[in-house]
């Protein structure tokens, strides 16, 4: 009996430092995900403004913090599939392909943004929904081939993303973020019609009093 308990006492102060390992682990990654959704926010809202060295910029500080995590933490895997690290490389990855997107570039690949699949996937699609706003700008601007350009690229995103069927744990959620996409998907794609309707008609009106 006095070796079970023992063995038990050793198995549990062994489990401890372990935990004690994550537990540290957490304390030093955690605000630097918080850094990364940070700078990544920051980022797409240059590069809506057409800020785009700034936006570069931004999410080059972000990849140093990406690197930095993965350095530190790549073995350890309640940290590496922990909420927190997820969202971080998910916005990180939202932000690259929106500015990619924005730029008129092809989008980086999960290996060279250094982050994982599941946020990856998710990233592309919140990307994806940032060109509503893109396409709402360009509506005002009256540029309504720059418009359907963009719709294209976001309902070929979609499709293609909509045709992942993985379960729901090795996706990171990907279902839910897309039909979200696709909710702004049709939303977008009434605004424009009516749009393009509404400037068909102004067009007839003016030809007509020519």
């Amino acid at each position: 009996m006095n070796n079970i308990i023992k063995s038990i006492e050793t198995n549990i102060e062994s489990s401890k430092k372990d935990l004690e390992s994550i537990h540290s682990k957490r304390e030093t990654v955690y605000p630097l995900t918080r850094q990364i959704i940070h700078l990544c926010s920051a980022a797409i809202k240059n590069a809506h403004r057409k800020e785009f060295n700034e936006s570069l910029k931004l999410v080059s500080e972000a990849k140093i913090l990406i690197d930095k995590i993965n350095n530190e933490s790549i073995e350890n895997t309640p940290i590496m599939s922990s909420g927190y690290v997820l969202d971080a490389q998910k916005e990180f990855t939202e932000a690259n392909v929106a500015l990619a997107f924005l730029t008129n570039k092809e989008i980086p690949t999960a290996i060279e943004l250094s982050v994982q699949i599941s946020p990856y996937l998710n990233g592309i699609a919140e990307a994806a929904s940032e060109l509503r706003r893109t396409i709402l700008d360009a509506l005002r601007s009256d540029n309504l081939d720059s418009c359907e350009t963009w719709m294209e690229c976001m309902d070929e995103t979609y499709s293609m993303l909509a045709g992942i069927d993985y379960p729901e744990a090795v996706t990171g959620g990907l279902r839910r973020t897309v039909d979200q996409l696709r909710g702004v998907l049709e939303r977008t794609r009434g605004d424009l019609t009516m749009s393009l309707r509404q400037k068909a008609l102004e067009n007839k009106l003016e030809n007509l009093h020519l």
